[in-house]
């Protein structure tokens, strides 16, 4: 029995996102953030993109001042910026390329496997932090984490997906190192 629940314990743990680095540095006036993120997919979210359904995945990026007012064991936290980067992932079967579309912009990347549009996707290079609440960074938190847009998925999927752990991949926060 004790078996049966560790193997049921990490298989749901296998598709969790993880953010691997976390990065700031500073270029100029600026900074600017590079991070990798893996990409574990369940055997579900991997069945529909191969059946052609699109996956919406999110990168969150949060910038948060924290003010201790009782040492490290009591902290006061206010979101100074928030922003999510949005990419959509799919499978076309007639070209046999996964393609990887930036939703801000409108960009996308044809890639030959699913291995290389996620290695691709968790590779984040130089995106430019918000110069104006970062004069200071003394208190500053700048923290990342991936996850799915279950509800961008089409409408007779998503009650299952919201309901179901098998869709429930977002990575914990990782805080970046400051440079």
């Amino acid at each position: 029995m004790f078996t049966l629940m560790l193997l049921v314990s990490t298989s749901s743990l296998a598709g969790n996102f993880k953010v691997q680095s976390a990065e700031i540095s500073k270029i100029g006036n600026g900074y600017i953030l590079d991070a990798t993120i893996s990409y574990p997919l369940t055997p579900r979210v991997k069945e529909a993109i191969s059946n052609g359904v699109p996956i919406t995945f999110l990168q969150q990026l949060e910038l948060v001042h924290s003010i201790a007012i009782f040492g490290k064991y009591w902290q006061w936290d206010k979101t100074l910026w928030t922003t999510s980067l949005r990419y959509e992932l799919r499978y076309h079967a007639l070209t046999e390329q996964y393609v990887l579309k930036a939703l801000d912009t409108e960009h996308y990347r044809n890639f030959p496997s699913l291995d290389s549009a996620l290695t691709a996707l968790g590779t984040i290079k130089e995106v430019s932090l918000p110069p104006e609440h970062l004069a200071n960074t003394d208190g500053l938190i700048f923290q990342i984490r991936s996850g799915l847009d279950l509800y961008a998925l089409p409408t007779p999927m998503r009650p299952g997906a919201l309901l179901s752990n098998k869709w429930q991949v977002t990575s914990p926060w990782k805080i970046a190192t400051w440079p």
